[in-house]
């Protein structure tokens, strides 16, 4: 747990307790390359709910998508640079560390058991994540550890109807942004965010083309991936 959080245990009933814990984002993903829609996305959300801070985790071996290109520790270096100015960005590495598949379950109980009922995880991601989401391993199960924050554009809606993922979003809905540290059951936030269309694979075919991503992320993250010819034409 982080040094800086001390607070006194409470019991989930006790909702002006419940408004004195943290709220602590969690977002993760592969990050190949960490870029400035990543970044804001984070920052946009910290400052929408107050989060003490947000953990990037970046993904070992995921499991619902093609492997890196690039190492676990390149991508970890990759998202240090990128945070390394913004007190409230914090790199957390526990999923590269772990055997086997990064299953965002096990990252929020092992959260959860470190924290010990000290503050409250905000599992951060996009609509298009979410919209993937019962295929993700115990995903129903996922709010036992977390809040969901749904980062979505003004207006925008679920790309698809999914009946299932439809009645549990509509079930375990939370209405605003100030209820997260009030509602003692953990629920579903859709936060509207400007969000920027920027993507990895786009900033990796800008290399593969020979073409330079240049102001999609952050210079030093650029830098390193020039140095360490990642991405770029054999």
């Amino acid at each position: 747990m982080p040094s800086h959080l001390h607070f006194t245990s409470m019991t989930m009933g006790e909702i002006s307790q419940a408004q004195a814990l943290p709220l602590i984002g969690i977002m993760g993903g592969t990050f190949d390359p960490i870029h400035f829609g990543h970044l804001r996305m984070a920052q946009e959300l910290a400052e929408a709910l107050n989060l003490t801070e947000v953990r990037f985790i970046p993904s070992a071996t995921p499991p619902h998508r093609d492997q890196p290109m690039t190492s676990a520790q390149q991508r970890a270096d990759m998202v240090a640079l990128a945070i390394a100015d913004n007190p409230l960005f914090k790199l957390d590495t526990r999923e590269l560390e772990r055997e086997g598949y990064s299953y965002t379950i096990d990252t929020l109980q092992s959260l959860n058991e470190e924290l010990q009922g000290q503050a409250r995880l905000c599992l951060l991601m996009g609509m298009d994540a979410f919209a993937g989401i019962t295929s993700w391993h115990r995903w129903e199960a996922l709010l036992q550890f977390a809040h969901i924050v749904v980062a979505t554009r003004p207006g925008a809606t679920l790309p698809v109807s999914h009946t299932a993922l439809d009645a549990w979003s509509q079930q375990h809905a939370i209405a605003s942004a100030q209820l997260l540290r009030r509602q003692t059951e953990n629920g579903i936030l859709k936060q509207e965010i400007t969000a920027l269309d920027i993507s990895a694979t786009k900033i990796r075919e800008h290399f593969a083309e020979g073409k330079t991503p240049r102001y999609l992320l952050p210079g030093n993250v650029l830098e390193y991936i020039n140095q360490q010819t990642l991405y770029h034409q054999s």
